[in-house]
């Protein structure tokens, strides 16, 4: 079992790097209403960006691996973001955007080897809405990446199904 988790709502603002961004009040409530539906015997692993392993409880006991950090790039904070967003996970590759490509090998090659690392154990991974929509696409096929990353939560679970290549949204929250 996979299960892909979008992190919850984070607190956020230009004076503090998105990758430090913390968990806001209502995404710490959110979170917790998560973490108390997933699979007991699962092996936690976030990004190593705050609001992700925050998302899973913010324990030490949750695995932090890089390869599921949200895309790195150069953005601008107001206006035309979500815009930008879109367009990429819709296949295009900004200038001074982590390229596609890339995004979808690191990820696929965290997944290959934490499913290794759970033994059969449900896998559980906390991430971001890009990084998780390019992997998606590019793994299973995705035939409109723009609206499922539009439609993504705060948080969101999605059951992954690599052998039948399909995708659903699982834990309504």
């Amino acid at each position: 079992m996979l299960l892909l988790v979008r992190h919850a709502m984070p607190a956020h603002g230009p004076a503090v790097p998105p990758h430090e961004w913390p968990l806001s009040a209502e995404g710490r409530q959110a979170a917790r209403r998560l973490v108390a539906r997933l699979p007991g015997d699962a092996r936690l692993v976030s990004s190593e960006e705050r609001k992700a392993w925050q998302t899973l409880g913010g324990h030490d006991t949750i695995a932090r691996d890089r390869r599921f950090n949200e895309v790195t790039r150069v953005e601008p904070w107001e206006g035309g973001y979500r815009e930008l967003r879109r367009a990429y996970v819709d296949g295009v590759d900004h200038p001074d955007w982590e390229p596609r490509a890339d995004v979808a090998a690191r990820f696929d090659a965290g997944i290959t080897e934490q499913l290794v690392r759970a033994g059969g154990r449900p896998l559980v991974v906390a991430t971001h809405g890009m990084a998780m929509t390019v992997w998606v696409r590019a793994r299973l096929g995705l035939k409109d990446p723009g609206g499922f990353w539009t439609d993504l939560r705060f948080p969101d679970a999605h059951l992954v199904d690599l052998d039948s290549g399909t995708v659903e949204r699982v834990l309504a929250l």
